[in-house]
């Protein structure tokens, strides 16, 4: 990564300690160099309270935060949301790849279920197998023989395809439903990025594999 020059001649510990902060700001996803610099300066320039109200609120999400270890979406409690409700629909299983997927699908208020998430898909190029995935927990959810289907919502790209088709395989065996989004997702599209009501049109009809 490139060093990004805020135009402030970076002279003992004040120095470092801006070259450090750009360099944390270019890690994150979707900041690049000048994305940095203009958050850096935002950082400089506004009030010593609100720096600390940022800096506090990143420290309390990582204390407070967790993964649930029914769904392995995130959680402040015991269990997450979504698994402590009682008046879900505990008959449908809707398996997503990342947390922020569940957020995507509760947006458009067209599902009911509960959830899965894997915490990523198959990509044997970055050696991604089904042990590296919450596979071994999904199946274990259905031992209660309490759930009659198995919506399968990774995003439509080759690895997402190629994790429903494998998933698909391992649970129709096993009696239950499974399906898969219909209409409304275009190929290569991400859950995350759909708006609701193309997603929303993905849930209602989706198909069985």
């Amino acid at each position: 990564m490139h060093a990004v020059d805020l135009g402030v001649a970076e002279t003992g510990n004040d120095g470092r300690a801006l070259q450090r902060l750009l360099d944390e700001l270019g890690r994150l996803p979707g900041i690049g160099p000048k994305s940095a610099q203009r958050i850096a300066y935002y950082l400089l320039e506004c009030d010593a309270e609100r720096s600390r109200r940022l800096a506090t609120a990143i420290l309390d999400v990582k204390k407070q935060v967790h993964f649930c270890p029914v769904c392995f979406s995130y959680a402040t409690r015991d269990t997450c949301d979504v698994c402590a409700d009682g008046t879900r629909d505990q008959t449908k299983i809707c398996v997503v790849s990342e947390p922020r997927d569940v957020s995507a699908v509760e947006r458009t208020g067209s599902y009911h279920g509960l959830y899965h998430v894997l915490g990523g898909v198959i990509s044997p190029m970055d050696k991604i197998g089904p042990d590296q995935l919450h596979v071994k927990e999904l199946l274990a959810r259905l031992a209660s023989g309490e759930v009659e289907e198995i919506i399968l919502a990774t995003n439509t790209d080759v690895e997402g395809e190629a994790t429903a088709t494998y998933l698909s395989r391992m649970l129709k065996p096993m009696g239950v439903t499974v399906t898969r989004f219909a209409v409304g997702m275009s190929v290569g599209g991400e859950v995350e990025l759909a708006d609701e009501l193309s997603l929303g049109r993905a849930i209602e009809d989706r198909r069985e594999m």
